[in-house]
């Protein structure tokens, strides 16, 4: 119902002028109302090229791509009416919804703006001063018009006779359907009839009969006055409503002709062209689903190749095409009812395969390391281990090296085990069916069978690492391969990222055309894309399926239904054996795994040396637990010592690495020999020194050339006599470059004993060290023993010696200063032989020299002292008197002349006449003190001149010896110096 207020506020009226005149003025301070659009324009009436004659309305055709008021679809209901009221039947536009009407969300228009407030601001800005203009006027000026005052007095009138119907009936939600509002607007209790109230009741039912009719007259009353108010607006209305008609008969006749002309314009334009877009687009969904269809169909084929490859042992094809279909599935495939076990089905036969590829690996190795050990060390199918290390590396099973490593401990232990069993079936002298245990067998070779069965181990571990390291080699090299094909592509993404910024002019002119509603793949096919937009497609999609396809895009016409549908991305590369094999993208590995794994797998190889030592020591300490390796002699046990470092050497080059367990091992051995072969020689020369009588010794050609041969720098023994040095007779003294040697016989033994220990050192160099403490040990105790036996009169007892001559003195020095002349020799010899940090073991030699020396020393002041001794006894009763020479003096250059000659023929000339030196200068002390004693002056008197002919009588018989002709013996120092 429409209010007073809604109404022009502008009558008809010609009751006053004074309102004509007010309204005339009123337009001067208003700004006048702008009228809404017309939704139904006029149709162009008279000349068609005048433009005062078209209306503003749209065209269908010019304005067809933009948004006008053809655009504007609504429910006129929906919009008349409320459909949340309850049903009214007066009102038909809501007769058939009733009151289960549920309002639903209207969908926004794309073609309408979001209106904010901020599109309002300019015009809260103009009409704010206005309002506040409008406002303050309205307090000031009163309204005085008389028909203002009839206005506002009727209306107020209204307003009270309203007041006097009830508020129910007018509320929105006012239905007598509700009980509440009927029983407010009809009470049951005016309608009881029981008891006699029958009466009142009646009268009760008229009265709210006549309150009701009031109601609606005073309704009626004012709906009248309303329709009076507008009476000259609904009679315009009616008037119009002719001119409406005569519009929209125009209208229609137009839109009929626009409408003509445009099927025309479609049929001959349009249909065509639409026609073909659609059969393009049809055929390029068909081509999709017939790719679909054929792409499904090859991965139904997946399992049975999946099947077919595995008898093939190909798992790296089969693993790839595992991952290939599961990313079609993913990707393209997905949602496809049919296929939606094929994922957890390929999950399993992938895990099926990792258990096949890890028992594949297992049967290679074994395979590998238990073939025939043979000379020949060419790997084993290196097709199959290669292909199955790759596939390994994709599955990320990277220990499977651990199962390489312990088929190495097994096969190890075999080895030794067959060649035992070889040997001992050989060897008739050990019967198998007494001695069952293998190791007891073994214990029954004697040393060659022993040593011949240790070489054949050795030669056998050496084919069996040289193999092990092929191998491994092998499988270093694929992982090699990887790393390296990880690096190459993480330098391939940094060019493409540094290329990519060269490309954003073209992704712009893209992004353009794709916001303007232009769809590429619709608009071209692919001759027709323009040149950059087709390369950048192209680089973008490199495969045609790595997009997934869609109803409503054109795509490739044909699509691939292989392997190569998926983004994986191979590249050939070659193993050093000449095997080709494709490297994928997909192996997720980083760098730091794959470097930790090549190290380990650097590691398995040195482990597989230290497998090979550890039970060759193994079989080492089970045949020497009866002492066995303890009894070798020299010769057996340097040939086994060569042996081990021939091994070890071995290993060495082939693994690259030092195996520490069989040198230890032999180490341990050679301290035992080194302990069991000097005890053997110490023994040796102490049985020599206590049976030897001290008594110049024929020294045997062989010893001669033994001691040529270390002349010129060759210190070894020989190795068999030559029948030329059993034919030579021996020689009386031993010449050591030009100068002669007297010896004993246990000295010349010790010279040989000494050249054992260098040669020893020679064989075994890793027992320099102990043989030159051992040396050393040797050389003191000769020393000492020898100083005992002869200084310290030692022989007496032990030989039964009658005395301890100067010659035997004399022929203890000269041994001495032989082993002098060798210890210089000796030390250069274990000098080479040691390392830098080792020399200073090289100090016992020079404690040993000095006391070598001191011992030579004591011998010579012994000697002195002899004669010393003589001295004293025969000087002590010397007299000075006739005849001349004296007694004494006889006697003393006759002991002179004994003790020349047991010496001359033992020591050097310069020795000897160095020692007669010193026996002249105690006997010059000796006579001095005498002549003191007897207080002969040298004076020339009788007594002086009897003295002075003995003197002349001794010096005369001392230069007569042979050697001390120019011996200087100043005998004026027997007379006292006068002072």
């Amino acid at each position: 119902m429409a209010s007073s207020h809604s109404s022009s506020p502008v009558p008809q009226s010609n009751s006053s002028d004074a309102f004509f005149k007010k309204e005339m003025d009123a337009t001067k301070h208003f700004r006048p109302v702008q009228s809404l659009p017309d939704v139904c324009p006029k149709e162009p009436t008279g000349n068609v090229s005048d433009p005062n004659n078209l209306c503003d309305s749209p065209s269908l055709v010019v304005d067809q791509h933009r948004w006008t008021i053809y655009h504007s679809k609504v429910n006129l209901p929906a919009a008349l009416n409320d459909p949340r009221l309850a049903k009214r039947e007066s009102d038909f536009f809501t007769k058939t919804w009733g009151v289960d009407f549920v309002d639903t969300e209207v969908t926004p228009s794309f073609y309408l703006p979001q209106i904010t407030k901020e599109h309002f601001a300019l015009y809260q800005q103009e009409i704010t001063p206005r309002e506040k203009v409008h406002e303050r006027c309205k307090n000031i000026c009163t309204p005085k018009d008389p028909f203002e005052r009839t206005l506002l007095h009727t209306h107020d009138k209204s307003r009270t006779d309203l007041e006097q119907v009830p508020k129910i009936f007018m509320k929105p939600d006012f239905a007598l359907e509700d009980s509440l509002t009927f029983n407010a607007v009809l009470p049951w209790s005016h309608f009881s009839t029981a008891g006699g109230k029958g009466n009142r009741d009646a009268a009760s039912s008229k009265l709210l009969q006549e309150k009701l009719s009031h109601y609606l007259d005073i309704v009626e009353v004012n709906i009248a006055h309303q329709i009076s108010l507008r009476s000259e607006a609904f009679f315009h209305a009616m008037t119009s409503q002719h001119e409406l008609q005569d519009y929209l008969r125009k209208t229609s006749q137009a839109v009929k002709l626009l409408r003509e002309k445009i099927a025309k314009i479609d049929k001959v334009m349009c249909e065509g062209s639409l026609r073909v877009l659609r059969l393009s687009l049809t055929r390029n969904n068909c081509i999709k689903a017939y790719n679909k269809l054929k792409l499904m169909a090859t991965v139904h084929q997946t399992q049975p190749t999946v099947q077919l490859l595995l008898s093939t042992s190909e798992f790296v094809g089969a693993l790839d095409l595992i991952a290939t279909t599961q990313e079609v599935l993913q990707q393209e495939l997905q949602g496809i009812h049919s296929f939606r076990h094929l994922g957890s089905q390929l999950c399993e036969l992938e895990k099926l395969i990792d258990k096949m590829m890890i028992a594949e690996f297992s049967t290679y190795a074994r395979n590998d390391l238990n073939r025939p050990l043979e000379d020949d060390c060419q790997i084993l199918e290196e097709e199959r281990l290669v292909s199955l290390v790759f596939g390994l590396l994709k599955q990320r099973k990277l220990n499977f090296y651990e199962i390489y490593g312990d088929e190495m401990i097994i096969t190890a232990k075999n080895i030794i085990k067959q060649c035992v069993v070889n040997t001992v079936s050989q060897i008739e002298e050990i019967d198998t069916e007494v001695v069952v245990k293998l190791a007891d067998q073994m214990r029954m070779m004697n040393f060659p069978q022993w040593f011949d069965l240790l070489k054949n181990i050795f030669s056998k571990f050496s084919i069996f690492l040289k193999r092990i390291k092929a191998t491994l080699n092998t499988i270093r090299s694929v992982v090699f391969l990887v790393l390296d094909k990880n690096q190459k592509t993480r330098e391939l993404e940094d060019t493409l990222q540094k290329s990519s910024a060269k490309e954003s002019t073209v992704d712009t002119e893209v992004a353009y055309l794709t916001h303007e509603g232009l769809f590429i793949s619709d608009a071209f096919s692919d001759g027709d894309l323009p040149p950059i937009v087709a390369d950048t497609t192209s680089q973008r999609n490199p495969s045609p399926s790595s997009e997934p396809c869609s109803s409503d895009s054109v795509s490739e016409p044909e699509c691939t239904t292989d392997s190569s549908s998926s983004k994986e991305q191979t590249s050939s590369s070659i193993t050093p054996g000449g095997v080709e094999m494709m490297i994928g993208d997909d192996m997720k590995l980083t760098d730091l795994e794959l470097v930790r794994l090549a190290n380990n797998i650097q590691e398995l190889l040195y482990n597989a040396s230290d497998i090979c030592h550890d039970r060759s020591v193994k079989f080492l300490m089970a045949r020497a637990k009866d002492g066995f390796l303890e009894k070798l002699n020299s010769n057996e046990f340097v040939a086994l010592s060569r042996l081990m470092e021939g091994f070890i050497l071995d290993t060495e080059q082939i693994c690259g690495r030092k195996s520490m367990s069989l040198r230890g091992a032999l180490q341990s051995q050679a301290n035992k020999f080194v302990n069991r072969f000097h005890e053997e020689r110490k023994t040796k020369l102490s049985l020599l020194l206590d049976n030897e009588r001290w008594k110049q010794a024929e020294v045997p050609a062989e010893f001669q050339d033994l001691v040529d041969s270390v002349s010129v720098g060759r210190i070894s023994l020989p190795e068999k006599k030559s029948a030329a040095t059993e034919e030579r007779k021996p020689a009386e003294f031993l010449i050591v470059e030009g100068q002669k040697y007297a010896t004993v016989g246990t000295v010349l033994l010790l010279i040989r004993i000494i050249l054992e220990y260098c040669q020893c050192v020679d064989n075994i160099p890793s027992i320099a060290t102990d043989m030159l403490t051992r040396l050393s040990d040797l050389l003191k105790y000769f020393n000492s023993r020898s100083c005992q036996l002869v200084l310290g009169a030692g022989a007496l007892q032990v030989v039964g010696l009658k005395t301890i001559t100067t010659k035997n003195l004399a022929l203890s020095s000269r041994c001495l200063q032989l082993i002098v002349h060798y210890i210089p020799i000796i030390r250069a010899h274990f000098e080479a032989r040691l390392q830098l940090k080792q020399f200073s073991m090289l100090r016992h030699f020079d404690h040993i020299t000095k006391d070598y020396h001191d011992h030579i020393s004591e011998i010579s002041a012994k000697l002195v002292a002899i004669m010393d001794s003589l001295f004293d006894k025969l000087l002590s009763k010397y007299e000075v008197k006739a005849p001349v020479p004296s007694a004494c003096f006889r006697n003393i250059c006759k002991q002179m002349a004994k003790m020349h000659e047991a010496i001359y023929d033992l020591l050097p000339e310069e020795q000897t006449q160095l020692l007669f030196l010193r026996i002249n200068t105690s006997y010059k002390l000796h006579l001095k003190r005498q002549l003191a004693h007897l207080n002969v002056v040298n004076d020339g008197g009788p007594l002086n001149g009897l003295v002075t002919s003995d003197v002349a009588f001794y010096t005369g018989n001392l230069q007569a010896l042979k050697g001390l002709n120019n011996l200087d013996l100043n005998m004026a120092e027997i007379w006292e110096q006068k002072r």
